[in-house]
């Protein structure tokens, strides 16, 4: 094999790699040879037929082979005799062959750059922990329970009030027929709840026991059954009664119903929770800040290759959105008469698609640089993923999924390239906790209000520093948001109440 270099430019290397004929004759005949111990044709015994007979009706198929075989060991004994340490699959193109003649191809490959990482010990963080906040665990113990509440008749006779929970019967009707599930006797329903669809509730404030009220309410037109979205309902209601909604009892047998033998057990789980919580959102925003350092302190040719394909990763991430968007827009155009909680943003059609690509070059380099830095730090220290590990992500993965945890843990055991996936954050994680250990890290007790203050103020200073048009474009590029660069996790919606029309839970 010859290997002749022909382009060295920054991290791009491309050779022309030789392989003799003979070379390739030898694997041919040593592959036929295993043929032709198993081979069977017609007239001949398992194992008797001629080679040349065997080249003749195979050859073709193991020449394909053996030409896979022998680039794919050729390119990796070049690479390993010119002590290349590639960052992106080899690009090879087959550029002369014929049978009986030698193999040429050209061996195109991006290089890893030689990184010297800093002296962590120098970096200088700050971590926040939980300051204990009694006021917080009261709250907790507060809504616990209510929503262990229980309810008494009212001793004084009155009108009800928000906050009471009224005994009814009620029957929904459409035009005056009923429809399925808006019946129901001796219900007991809590005024103000916002169990029931809007309007329906209120209507019920005011008024006394023995009181017969039509309710009149429009279903939403979102709602689940298609058969009564967006329709009115007319509701013939009896209050049979009026009780009291009262909490239940901050003691003991409350902590017995969460599961707990005492109120002590129940104040410690509580505040076990918080510190759970708020060390989880402490370590986002440190992480944040240290890959903020790591990048600042680290300057080092990047391969041309990782960045483009970490690029249109991200520009297919932001079309995907963008369309979705317009999908979204557009739907909403043909549906003013609904009454939607949109928070449109049309400020990122300020910004041109050059500018667009820009800033996601930008991103792009950033998550290269990172991530070539961590996996060097990892390799260099010897940072390895256990089993162990690797287990314990998929548990915690599967257990996003209630009732389908099993399904997602056999879709991992049995998906070599999952686990590969699921793998590599879990890697940068030891990595991080590798550096922060050398860090100087200074802890300062916080409240959640002060941590989320930190968290928000950080954000600011970053739009801060960015050109007036991308500030406004922000918000609408979750897409192509810098997960490294930010360290956290997108906002998540609050889920709608459940608003059962007129039916029991």
């Amino acid at each position: 094999m010859q290997v002749v270099e022909t382009k060295s430019e920054g991290l791009s290397r491309e050779m022309k790699v030789t392989v003799a004929a003979k070379d390739i004759e030898e694997k041919i005949n040593l592959r036929l040879q295993e043929v032709a111990q198993s081979a069977s044709l017609p007239g001949f015994r398992p194992g008797k037929v001629p080679v040349g007979l065997l080249r003749k009706r195979f050859g073709p198929s193991i020449l394909g082979e053996i030409l896979d075989q022998a680039v794919n060991d050729s390119s990796a004994q070049a690479l390993a005799e010119k002590g290349i340490r590639a960052a992106t699959q080899p690009q090879v193109e087959i550029t002369s062959f014929d049978e009986g003649k030698d193999l040429e191809y050209t061996l195109a490959v991006d290089i890893l750059p030689e990184i010297t990482p800093m002296d962590f010990s120098k970096l200088k963080l700050e971590k926040l922990v939980l300051k204990p906040d009694q006021k917080q665990v009261e709250e907790t113990l507060e809504n616990l329970a209510n929503a262990h509440k229980t309810s008494e008749p009212i001793a004084a006779k009155r009108k009800t009030k928000s906050g009471d929970v009224c005994v009814i019967d009620f029957v929904g009707k459409l035009d005056g027929v009923e429809f399925a599930g808006g019946k129901a006797d001796g219900y007991h329903l809590e005024l103000g709840s916002g169990s029931f669809i809007p309007g329906f509730e209120e209507q019920l404030i005011g008024v006394e026991v023995g009181t017969d009220i039509e309710v009149k309410v429009n279903f939403p037109a979102e709602y689940a059954a298609k058969d009564l979205a967006g329709k009115e309902a007319v509701f013939d209601v009896k209050v049979h009664e009026i009780r009291e909604a009262k909490p239940a009892p901050i003691d003991d047998e409350l902590a017995k119903k969460a599961g707990l033998e005492s109120l002590d057990a129940l104040k410690d789980r509580i505040v076990e929770g918080q510190r759970r919580e708020f060390d989880q959102m402490a370590r986002m925003q440190v992480k944040r800040v240290l890959l903020d350092q790591l990048a600042d302190n680290h300057d080092f040719d990047m391969p041309p290759k990782m960045v483009e394909m970490e690029f249109d990763n991200i520009w297919a991430q932001f079309e995907e959105q963008r369309k979705q968007e317009h999908a979204h827009e557009h739907d909403h155009d043909h549906d003013h008469d609904h009454d939607h909680d949109h928070d449109h943003d049309h400020d990122h059609d300020d910004m041109s698609d050059e500018e667009h690509k820009a800033e996601f070059r930008d991103i792009a380099e950033r998550r290269v640089k990172l991530g070539l830095l961590l996996s060097e730090v990892g390799r260099a220290n010897a940072i390895q993923v256990s089993p162990e590990d690797v287990n314990r992500a998929m548990i915690q993965e599967a257990q996003k999924y209630p009732g389908q945890e099993q399904q997602v843990l056999e879709f991992f055991r049995s998906n070599p390239q999952a686990q590969e996936q699921i793998k590599a954050p879990v890697f940068e994680e030891k990595v991080i906790d590798y550096i922060i250990e050398l860090a100087q890290v200074t802890e300062k007790p916080a409240s959640f209000e002060d941590l989320i203050k930190v968290l928000e103020a950080e954000d600011e200073a970053k739009e801060a520093k960015k050109p007036a048009a991308k500030k406004k474009a922000a918000p609408k590029k979750a897409a192509a948001k810098d997960d490294a660069a930010d360290g956290k996790e997108p906002a998540k919606k609050k889920p709608a109440a459940k608003k059962p029309a007129a039916k029991k839970e």
